[in-house]
């Protein structure tokens, strides 16, 4: 896994609350595989590569939608792309930190987000 890598597991919610939290990832990490689309779908998943359109800092966050529901969200990815992600997420949603677990090269941490 690149250092840039990130993979975004979400649950909770629907899929436009899916949507608005990988959205608010983008200026982050640059745009996803795919947005969460299936409406029917309890586990959503997006994973960024972080390429070369991805900027650190730039508008993260900027224009975050409301959630509808509370989501939960889990960051996995190396240890930096982790600490981003969890930062861009909890300055564009209201967000309680729900710990964190680190491997060898990889860290994964919880997040709560409410409306």
């Amino acid at each position: 896994m690149s250092g840039t890598q990130l993979t975004v597991t979400l649950s909770g919610g629907g899929a436009d609350d899916a949507r608005a939290v990988v959205r608010a990832l983008e200026g982050t990490f640059g745009a996803p595989d795919e947005l969460p689309a299936d409406e029917n779908a309890t586990v959503h998943m997006a994973t960024f590569d972080g390429g070369a359109d991805a900027s650190p800092g730039s508008d993260a966050g900027a224009g975050a939608e409301r959630l509808s529901a509370p989501v939960t969200v889990t960051v996995q990815g190396a240890p930096e792309a982790v600490r981003r992600a969890s930062d861009t997420l909890t300055r564009a949603f209201t967000a309680r930190d729900d710990g964190a677990a680190s491997g060898d090269q990889e860290q994964e941490r919880q997040l709560l987000l409410v409306p």
